[in-house]
């Protein structure tokens, strides 16, 4: 008796080992349809890009999981972002520098030594990893993709799904991905009611400044996508893809309705459209309004009607950027939006999800 009694017991536990394994364990497919399995939720995790998001969807101990990140994308491209955060989570200050992932500077061994329990990347990183990934894979590191650079409902809702299941806050996820497609949903209704002939938009970011032309973004992607949800006919479209630049003589015959110049906080920017956390609004009025002094821009549609807008490049392929889509609309359809407040809805998000709070010059026009 006290043998099949304790042959019981071991069945029981057994079982409830491989029970418990069972129920840890995650399959999941990302972004590109690859499907992932993991032993259970990542406490080590390697973070390429969308930093911001994968914290408002993991919640405020989401750093406390991560052990490596390519830090370039972040303190590079958006330094007043990283230093708002740093000083909140002075962590991400430590976090070991994998290097980046568009400039072949990617260390794959150091990568390999921090034993991540999986890599998160943004589509771009992965396509230009290329082979790297699959030594990532083959050192027992499963690589998970998302993508929001691609600035569509269903990638932004499904990549936020994807987080959500991979770090187990399912819930905060579905949360989000529902606000987010609620928002923008309510734009393009507002859009297609307001009818009449699409405006003509003309983008450019604000990185090299008014002195020289920099790349523009094609349709759907970016801020070609942003455009096109905000009812706007996106010269740059069946003229490039994805991003580069336009010839000025073509801009300028195009005469565009409306001039968007993105800017950021770049380190190596120093003739940039300012832009971000403790930046004065002032300041990038000033370097936006000098971008009106290029040959043939005084008589541009958008000179004459002063709708010639600055947008924080940083808030593009976010969980937030609906907030940029409605000022965007808003410029193009006025009277369709006349009773949404962008810059408000802007720091509503950073005060329910984020520790930080939205100071300083995200979205503004020329007066």
């Amino acid at each position: 008796m006290k043998m099949k009694i304790l042959i019981v017991l071991g069945l029981a536990l057994t079982t409830a080992l491989i029970g418990g394994h069972a129920k840890a364990e995650i399959k999941m497919t990302d972004i590109l349809g690859r499907e992932r399995v993991l032993e259970a939720s990542p406490q080590r995790v390697l973070l390429g890009f969308y930093y911001e998001d994968f914290l408002a969807i993991v919640g405020p101990d989401a750093y406390e999981r991560v052990v490596g990140i390519s830090k370039a994308a972040w303190h590079g491209w958006r330094n007043s972002q990283w230093k708002a955060y740093s000083r909140v989570i002075p962590r991400i200050e430590k976090l070991v520098d994998v290097g980046g992932t568009d400039n072949a500077a990617f260390n794959l061994e150091l990568a390999i030594s921090l034993r991540p329990d999986v890599a998160l990347l943004a589509a771009w990183q992965f396509r230009a990893l290329g082979e790297t990934v699959n030594r990532l894979e083959a050192a027992g590191i499963p690589v998970v993709v998302v993508d929001y650079n691609a600035q569509t409902v269903a990638s932004h809702v499904e990549s936020t799904l994807i987080i959500g299941k991979l770090m187990g806050a399912e819930e905060r996820a579905r949360t989000l991905a529902g606000e987010y497609k609620a928002a923008v949903d309510d734009v393009t209704a507002r859009v297609a009611k307001a009818g009449g002939v699409a405006k003509r938009v003309y983008v450019e970011i604000g990185r090299k400044g008014a002195g020289e032309y920099g790349k523009s973004y094609g349709s759907g992607y970016m801020w070609g996508g942003v455009i096109n949800l905000a009812g706007g006919k996106n010269i740059a479209d069946g003229k490039i893809q994805q991003t580069g630049p336009l010839n000025p003589e073509y801009v300028i015959s195009q005469n565009p309705e409306l001039i968007l110049i993105p800017g950021s906080f770049w380190v190596k920017g120093d003739k940039s459209v300012l832009m971000g956390f403790g930046v004065d609004t002032g300041e990038t009025k000033s370097r936006l309004t000098a971008y009106l002094g290029r040959p043939g821009w005084a008589g541009l549609d958008a000179a004459k009607s002063r709708r010639v807008l600055a947008l924080y490049h940083g808030g593009t392929r976010t969980l937030y950027d609906y907030a940029f889509l409605q000022y965007l609309a808003k410029a193009l359809h006025p009277e369709a939006f006349k009773d949404v407040d962008p810059e408000a809805n802007h720091r509503r998000f950073y005060e329910r999800y984020l520790p930080i709070e939205a100071n300083g010059s995200f979205m503004t026009r020329i007066d």
